[in-house]
């Protein structure tokens, strides 16, 4: 199977779902004709390790070590090698939905052997009566994973990591060096089973091109090792890396021994320097064109961005296509049982994008200066829910996560219409900002569409900082938002950060009472902190003495060049509050301790709380709004009632009303009117009705209803629209 272009993402990345860059340049590849091939080689070292002959290897590997140098826990698991050799092959196929069965045998606890990630249990007991069993097995499942990547950080390789491998080279890695000498080692024991499968590859496909993906720092020794094979072996095979980390970390590289082993470092947008790539390896010459392209030139570093052409619009990049990947083999497993944080290791998601960029691009945090930030292009809402059935149909699947920066309210709405309008059943989530066009009728529409979650930047939970971050949202805002979704049964998780240039210990305490009272308000379902990083791309790395830090360093290294040490006027140690801060949110997350005093979070003294302890109850309060913007749309999410009429009578007066039966998805209700109103009441339901494509304003509608009768305001605002409301009557 010979292809020009070979697309590969190394390891780590993700279990449950391939990583969507080599899909995405796929798709469009596909527009233009030319063939490729993609490869997870992830997903292929973790079914070749965790397998019966991968384990019995490794446990062969690990036996000529002396057993004093082991650990107790690493004894036991060696101890019990033959049951984790029974059941590697059984326990992977059910974390692939191949052997639900299995479910059953797993959670009697008497199946799988057993390390120090069961010690957990006792903790978690209480949660298990909430899962279902297929839950269960598989949380179980996990933990009998990670004590075997246990085992393996201890006595074969420290670098191992499910999701991230030999991460620590790929950090700050302002020189070359470390990661160099790291190269220029013996293959490791992980190293073998990926150049293994990896040469299998080559010689299969042979290709001319080969494009390695690098998404995070924990992809990049991998995508070195890759590289460093193909260039041996095949000298003639032209490499290219692009990716998430070479976009944001080797803008400015300039190491020649880097380019032992790439020929190319693409930045940005892949498509149009990946074509160009393609047409100076295929077609030769001695004058090619480059977008956005570092190479040796003359035994120098030379960055080529000389193509005239714009990069391509979103509607010509094609739908992604997942083909070549093994999709039935990628195994789903649940570390932490809470239902929200599971959703990125659990479940197969096809990745799409509504829009290109960030339509708010102001964060400070945030590198707003690089183009997958700061260039927004939205894709119409039609061409999305296309590419939706198209992906379902190819891969089988309709769980959808849009990896948005941030997806845009208005587009959200209009795909979730389109979605209703066409009758189809997805689940998707995406990442949005706390803002407030995220109504109580907009999250229902959302809801009704499909959406199940959105993760969003709460950050610094203080008002004070957010302006500085110049996040264009308060807390107060944020909670009321995400009780709309919580309300319509969409789940919420909120990113939270500390450490964030002048905050001040008063503020990491005060903005931790405010994360507590959100999630004893049950309006967020899951969180997780981090600390501040100062990158050069950002406003704060662009000029640290607008936020009161200052660089430790000027020099830019040759390499990688992204993260910034810095020294924050404060003098805070921030560090010390990590631990705390994690371990309460752990806590809260599973609807626990939020009775817990602060302090007992903390083995220091921190300073009292001065958020009102009601803070975030106050603001959930809400009036109700009797204001509706004439340019409202309006919608219809139900069905077609049965009317009835009949005539009341009263103090010798008799009055013709009517009867309204309406049947939601969960029960049957009825509302009542006079007969004229009810009249009006069934045809404009039909003609807002979700399924129609146009849409009709607030204005619209109160016209069409005052052309027979009057007082459209005291109709709209009764107890029958009311009900209404609550069963699907939407203003947009």
């Amino acid at each position: 199977m010979k292809t020009d272009l070979f697309l590969v993402t190394p390891p780590f990345t993700q279990l449950n779902t391939p990583y969507p860059a080599t899909a995405y340049i796929k798709g469009f590849l596909n527009t233009k004709g030319n063939s490729s091939t993609q490869a997870d080689l992830g997903i292929e070292v973790i079914l070749a390790l965790f397998s019966r002959k991968g384990l019995e290897d490794l446990f062969f590997h690990a036996e000529e070590q002396p057993a004093q140098a082991k650990s107790s826990n690493a004894r036991r698991i060696l101890a019990l090698k033959n049951e984790y050799i029974k059941t590697i092959d059984a326990v992977i196929a059910f974390l692939q939905g191949k052997n639900p069965t299995l479910a059953l045998q797993i959670c009697q606890e008497n199946f799988l052997p057993e390390a120090a990630r069961f010690e957990q249990l006792d903790e978690l007991d209480w949660a298990f009566g909430s899962m279902g069993t297929q839950d269960k097995g598989k949380h179980l499942a996990t933990l009998y994973l990670e004590d075997i990547s246990d085992f393996i950080i201890e006595c074969i390789d420290q670098n191992f990591g499910f999701s991230r491998y030999a991460e620590r080279l790929g950090r700050s890695a302002n020189s070359f060096d470390e990661l160099y000498e790291a190269l220029n080692q013996r293959y490791t024991y992980m190293d073998k089973i990926l150049i293994e499968i990896l040469a299998e590859k080559i010689t299969h496909i042979q290709p001319q091109l080969l494009v390695i993906s690098v998404p995070f720092p924990g992809n990049l020794y991998a995508a070195f090792r890759c590289a460093q094979y193909v260039k041996r072996s095949y000298p003639e095979i032209k490499i290219a890396m692009g990716g998430g980390f070479a976009n944001t970390e080797l803008r400015s590289v300039s190491d020649q021994r880097v380019f032992e082993f790439f020929d190319y470092i693409c930045l940005d947008d892949g498509e149009l320097p990946i074509e160009l790539l393609h047409h100076a390896v295929t077609k030769g010459g001695d004058f090619n064109l480059y977008k956005r392209t570092f190479l040796l030139e003359n035994g120098e570093v030379t960055y080529k961005n000389d193509a005239l052409r714009s990069d391509y619009k979103q509607s010509d990049v094609g739908t992604p296509d997942y083909s070549d990947l093994p999709l039935d083999k990628y195994i789903s497993v649940i570390e932490v049982v809470n239902p929200m944080h599971r959703m990125w290791s659990d479940g197969r998601w096809n990745k799409l994008t509504m829009a290109h960029g960030c339509y708010w691009g102001k964060c400070t945090f945030c590198d707003i200066s690089l183009d997958y930030i700061k260039v927004y292009e939205p894709v119409a809402a039609k061409l999305i829910v296309d590419r939706i059935e198209e992906l379902s149909r190819q891969t089988g699947q309709n769980g959808f996560h849009f990896v948005d920066e941030a997806a845009p309210p208005a587009l959200m709405r209009e795909v979730a219409l389109e979605i209703l309008r066409r009758n189809i059943a997805v689940s998707w989530w995406t990442n949005i900002r706390f803002e407030k066009s995220f109504t109580k009728d907009l999250c229902l529409l959302l809801k009704a569409s499909g959406c199940i979650a959105v993760s969003g930047g709460l950050e610094v939970a203080s008002d004070r900082l957010l302006k500085l971050i110049d996040k264009g949202v308060s807390v107060e805002q944020v909670a009321q938002v995400t009780r709309n979704f919580t309300e319509a049964g969409i789940l919420v998780h909120a990113y939270l950060m500390y450490g964030y240039p002048t905050q001040t210990i008063q503020e990491t305490v005060d903005s931790l009472e405010m994360v507590r009272q959100l999630f004893k308000a049950g309006v967020l379902q899951s969180g997780f902190w981090h600390q501040f990083a100062m990158t050069a791309h950002s406003p704060v790395g662009l000029y640290p003495e607008r936020f009161g830090v200052v660089k430790e360093t000027e020099t830019i290294g040759t390499f990688a060049n992204n993260d910034i040490n810095y020294i924050d006027k404060t003098g805070i140690d921030h560090d010390k509050f990590s631990f705390g801060l994690k371990k309460s949110l752990y806590n809260f997350m599973h609807g626990i301790c939020f009775d817990y005093k602060l302090q007992d979070w903390f083995d220091f003294k921190i300073p009292k709380v001065t958020i009102p302890s009601d803070y975030i109850e106050k603001a959930l309060r809400e009036e109700s709004k009797f204001n509706t913007k004439p340019t409202a749309k309006v919608v219809w999410l139900g069905g077609k009632p049965d009317t009835e009429s009949f005539t009341k009578y009263k103090k010798g007066n008799s009055f013709e009303s009517m009867v309204l039966t309406f049947h939601d998805k969960k029960e049957t209700f009825s509302i009542q009117t006079n007969k004229n109103e009810g009249e009006w009441l069934a045809y404009i339901l039909e003609k807002i009705a979700v399924s129609n494509t146009q849409i009709y304003t607030f204005q619209e509608i109160k016209a069409d209803f005052e052309t027979t009768m009057e007082h459209f305001e005291l109709f709209w605002y009764s107890k029958p629209i009311h009900t209404l409301r609550d069963f699907g009557l939407l203003v947009l």
